[in-house]
């Protein structure tokens, strides 16, 4: 039990993290010392075994899947999502009452992590190719133009677009230093789907005690869409954004930094144009936002030494951890 409170906790942190703009829940992963086994539990999905699932029936069918499951380390992968689910929706409920009550102070903690973000990684950042100029330049004037508020009201909420979010947002449950919430929030998704989530939990208990279905209708399609989007990311697309950090990682790395920056440009809009009046008191509130979130990412990599996703040494299977 030591031992499965000890992952719980783990998903905690990576749920907190994974909810927040500009910290990657893959960071704190690989600080807690369960990235490889993360990595290690995904990589050993096959997709040939969903043949099977229909002959479940049949006992060699039974013994695939099962010996499947062994090798992704079910048992962890579920106790470890159990704690990123509590923190995600812990979280995102206090997101959204602040961002309803101080949008202002919200978005300045948001730059304050982003910003800082950007400045942690920038050591990996090369301008020596072309390749690395126009990756950075593309992923500069890219995050620049999405980030702009008339951009983001254009995206819209449809069920496609949600599941191609979700897919893509996962990337950051596995890769340190690529923010999910980030990319979110740079498709206009994220105070959209972080009202939804929790207009689906609210309206999820009305159901079971007696009220109407209709109103949860809605939040549920936009919950599965995003669901089934991350389910197949972190299945695929994750996997090519880590083929390319692993062999093209110089590129890779500027195109995040320059994409980090340039989506500065969205909080900086929402700040600036918040209601209300610039009193002393909110004017300083708002600064002191932005510092805690930069202090905050700071931290998390002052406690790690390398933000490197290729590994020395090959993952371990879940036969080898049990050995």
């Amino acid at each position: 039990m030591r031992e499965w409170l000890s992952v719980y906790l783990k998903g905690v942190f990576m749920g907190a993290a994974d909810a927040v703009p500009g910290v990657s829940g893959g960071t704190i992963a690989l600080i807690t010392g369960i990235y490889e086994r993360l990595v290690g539990a995904i990589a050993a999905f096959e997709p040939g075994v969903l043949a099977d699932l229909p002959r479940a029936y049949d006992p060699d069918a039974r013994a695939r899947i099962a010996a499947m499951l062994r090798e992704m380390d079910v048992a962890f992968l579920l106790v470890l999502g159990a704690g990123i689910i509590t923190a995600v929706v812990g979280v995102t409920g206090a997101i959204a009452s602040i961002e309803k009550s101080s949008p202002a102070v919200l978005f300045a903690f948001f730059f304050g992590l982003i910003a800082a973000s950007a400045f942690v990684l920038w050591s990996e950042v090369r301008l020596d190719t072309t390749g690395e100029k126009v990756a950075a330049v593309v992923g500069l004037v890219g995050a620049f133009l999405l980030a702009s508020e008339s951009a983001a009201a254009t995206i819209p909420h449809s069920p496609i677009v949600l599941f191609l979010a979700g897919a893509i947002a996962i990337c950051a449950m596995i890769l340190p230093g690529v923010s999910g919430s980030l990319l979110l929030i740079l498709f206009g998704q994220y105070i959209f789907m972080t009202n939804a989530l929790h207009a689906f939990i609210d309206e999820s208990v009305g159901v079971v005690r007696g009220g109407p279905l209709e109103p949860a209708v809605g939040p549920a399609v936009a919950v599965t869409s995003f669901v089934a989007g991350a389910a197949v990311g972190i299945l695929t697309f994750a996997r090519v954004v880590k083929w390319a950090l692993e062999n093209h990682r110089e590129v890779t790395l500027t195109f995040l930094v320059a994409l980090m920056v340039g989506a500065l440009r969205l909080p900086v809009a929402r700040i600036l144009g918040a209601d209300g009046a610039w009193t002393p008191t909110r004017f300083a509130t708002v600064i002191t936002a932005g510092f805690v979130g930069a202090f905050a990412v700071l931290l998390v990599d002052y406690y790690t030494d390398d933000l490197d996703v290729v590994e020395d040494e090959p993952t371990p299977t879940a036969a080898a951890r049990n050995d």
